[in-house]
């Protein structure tokens, strides 16, 4: 987990050139209609979606560029002080832009999870509160690194660039191969926590 949290938090980075070289294959993202179908059914769950109202008629959908370092953004076109007001006031939010990292297309799973992130933050759940998490989660669970080979890319990637290539016990003196972002809690041959 520490990778996706470091990736959703962060963004992707400039380090991870490989994602650089994606370029779209249309000129707009294609969306599924039963993609936005599910997240306008999890986000009328909520009373945080204030902008559910107009979301169909004020969102558009557009490519990041290949050399940006998030996965997708969402951008509103009213200033940030504005935007509180219109949340306030449950008025509509004007034109919403949601773009995405043209990388999502070789990654069904992460390219949905992705979009509906981004359109619950279009229809009004503005935080990474844990409802949106878990809202997100019912439509499009993020996927695990094993079903995502976007997320192996940059799991091996971040593994190339380290420079601890193995970790060691200091209690049995075992050593083993790092395949893993994080560092082990115990060793894999005498169980004892590492330090």
């Amino acid at each position: 987990m520490g990778l996706l949290v470091a990736i959703m938090a962060g963004g992707i980075g400039p380090r991870f050139s490989a994602l650089h070289a994606f370029k779209p294959s249309t000129s707009k993202p294609e969306i599924p209609e039963d993609w936005i179908t599910e997240s306008i059914t999890q986000a009328q769950t909520t009373s945080e979606s204030v902008f559910l109202p107009w979301v169909a008629a004020r969102i558009q959908v557009e490519w990041l560029d290949s050399e940006d370092d998030r996965f997708g953004i969402t951008r509103f076109e009213e200033g940030p002080a504005e935007l509180v007001r219109r949340r306030r006031l449950r008025l509509d939010p004007g034109m919403v832009t949601i773009a995405l990292h043209p990388a999502l297309e070789a990654d069904d799973l992460l390219y949905k999870h992705t979009f509906v992130h981004e359109f619950l933050h279009a229809c009004g759940l503005i935080s990474h509160s844990e409802n949106h998490e878990n809202l997100t989660r019912l439509v499009a669970p993020m996927p695990s690194i094993s079903q995502s080979p976007l997320l192996r890319m940059l799991r091996d990637g971040m593994l190339e660039e380290s420079s601890i290539e193995n970790w060691e016990c200091k209690k049995c003196g075992y050593s083993w191969e790092r395949k893993t972002v994080r560092r082990p809690k115990r060793c894999l041959k005498c169980a004892r926590p590492l330090e």
